[in-house]
């Protein structure tokens, strides 16, 4: 009785977070993923606190021995504007419990819904803002002063968008066809109106820069040891020196079972696979990846494409220095899948226009027109004039496209998304390395001895180690033992190690043993999962 009503209670609050309007504050996640730990699959725990006394939750979810079958990891709010991802990551956990029992006798799932809580809540905060940094202090620009030139909202409006100024310096002009859009100017061009375009605010610090030095800290998705952008804003005075993310590459250098990562974020090697640099990927430090996984890449793409309807659109992001995505590849050794989960489709094109008025989309202008058709109200803020010291006798204008429209879909278009990417998850998994025992063979020879005979297959369509994963030697290799004493072992191993097993790959294994009764041989690694077999000599 007890246990119907745990899944009630999760069921009810698993159909409140699926019928709600708008993208979940902390709190709200929060009750959500406490739910989720009342079913008997699932552990909730948090792996730190960040200095803002929020928790960076992970949910382990799957049944049996978790730690000694393959496991994947799926991350969100590894940007803190990117809303969706949080709700991606959730939603599937719900999903998994809920109605993917199956999924979890093979396989193991470790799930970081939200790596950026500080700045995600400003997506709920009084002043609204794309925010990145949580809330430890930094200078940003390094000039003796944290935080002293933050944002400003001039026109109080309660969001933060962008400011024009008119000036013959300007880089900046209208879009011919939607005066609202900036686009760059050529500079041999004879426009009427120049602007320089800055981010809304004044320059308190005067230096002649805007909002160079924010009221926030550290980008999580920006402090990681990949090609750490020393010196850079938001990138903070060493790699890994947050709580959070410290505490997170902790907790996975512990989880040798995990074999692939699915982060939701703006990188993107899903919709279009990484290519191969041979250049690059000889080099000492390898910067390129390996030919091996930019086919396993291409294939996932091909999978991924064919379960996701929507298709991108002026999308490219193969990853930022310091980010979460290519940490894990370059870095953990581990095969690495990021997506934005959406993007703003492609408006349909004005059956009108001739060829003489047809212009170059820009990504704001194609986004404001697929916003008008899709009748969503809110999401610009007009151009308005206002007075402003910094720029006397100057005309400035506050407005822009509002935070967060750009990044994150309607709230009620989420649902369908999610449904799609959890059915891509779970059909990745099936992908993962699976070891099997196959044509066993035991012959008697003279003096009661035996031979024994094995080959063993991976019968997965992919490998046991990524390219990289091999070549850093940081991932557990197989492992295959047999469980007669050594000295009973007159021909093999007691133990082999295996560098790696490609997809389909056998490999025949063979012992003469004096022994009788049973043997056990026993082959894998925590990431690969582990195979038996017995038998009676």
């Amino acid at each position: 009785m007890k246990k119907i009503i745990t899944v009630l209670v999760v069921l009810a609050i698993q159909s409140l977070a699926f019928s709600q309007n708008d993208y979940p504050d902390t709190e709200q996640y929060t009750k959500r993923l406490e739910a989720l730990n009342k079913d008997s699959k699932v552990n909730l725990s948090s792996i730190t606190k960040t200095e803002g006394g929020h928790d960076i939750y992970v949910l382990k979810i799957g049944t049996g021995n978790l730690d000694n079958k393959p496991a994947f990891a799926v991350l969100g709010g590894v940007e803190g504007y990117h809303l969706l991802s949080v709700e991606l990551a959730l939603q599937f956990a719900e999903r998994l419990v809920k109605d993917e029992s199956s999924a979890l006798e093979k396989t193991t799932f470790y799930i970081f819904p939200n790596l950026s809580p500080e700045a995600y809540s400003q997506y709920h905060n009084q002043l609204k803002y794309e925010r990145r940094g949580n809330t430890a202090s930094l200078d940003h620009d390094r000039d003796g002063t944290s935080n002293e030139d933050p944002y400003e909202d001039l026109n109080k409006d309660g969001v933060i968008t962008q400011m024009r100024v008119e000036s013959p310096l300007g880089k900046y002009t209208s879009h011919p066809h939607d005066s609202r859009v900036m686009i760059h100017v050529d500079t041999s061009s004879q426009s009427t109106k120049r602007y320089l375009l800055y981010s809304e605010g004044i320059d308190n610090d005067k230096d002649g820069k805007f909002n160079e030095d924010l009221e926030e800290g550290v980008a999580f998705n920006k402090s990681l040891t990949y090609n750490f952008p020393a010196f850079e804003p938001f990138a903070g005075d060493f790699a890994v020196s947050q709580k959070e993310s410290r505490a997170l590459l902790d907790y996975l250098f512990k989880q040798w079972n995990i074999y692939a990562f699915i982060t939701f974020g703006p990188a993107n090697n899903l919709s279009s696979p990484l290519k191969y640099n041979a250049k690059e990927a000889k080099k000492r430090l390898v910067s390129s990846p390996l030919e091996g996984d930019v086919a396993i890449n291409k294939m996932v793409s091909e999978l991924y494409n064919s379960t996701i309807s929507q298709k991108p659109y002026l999308q490219e992001n193969r990853g930022t220095d310091g980010d979460l995505f290519q940490w894990v590849y370059f870095h953990f050794g581990r095969l690495s899948f990021s997506t934005p989960g959406w993007w703003v489709p492609e408006a349909k094109k004005d059956s009108t226009a001739t060829s003489e008025t047809k212009i170059k989309e820009t990504k704001v202008s194609n986004f404001l027109k697929w916003a008008e058709q899709e009748n969503l109200d809110n999401v610009f803020v007009n151009w308005e004039k206002i007075d402003l010291p910094d720029f006397k006798n100057q005309r400035v204008e506050v407005g822009g496209v509002r935070p967060f429209v750009m990044d994150n879909p309607p709230f009620n278009k989420v649902d369908s998304i999610a449904i799609e990417h959890t059915d891509f998850i779970l059909k990745l998994a099936k992908q993962q390395p699976q070891l099997e025992f196959h044509n066993l063979k035991v012959e008697n020879l003279k003096g009661g001895l035996k031979r024994v005979t094995v080959d063993l297959l991976n019968s997965a369509n992919l490998p046991t180690h990524s390219d990289l994963g091999e070549r850093s030697r940081w991932l557990k290799k197989i492992r295959i033992e047999i469980d007669t004493p050594k000295d009973d072992i007159l021909a093999g191993n007691k133990i082999e190690l295996v560098k790696k097993m490609k997809s389909l790959e056998s490999i025949s294994l063979s012992w003469i043993v004096k022994a009788n009764g049973k043997v056990t041989i026993k082959a894998g690694a925590p990431h690969t999962g582990f195979t038996e077999l017995n038998l009676n000599l």
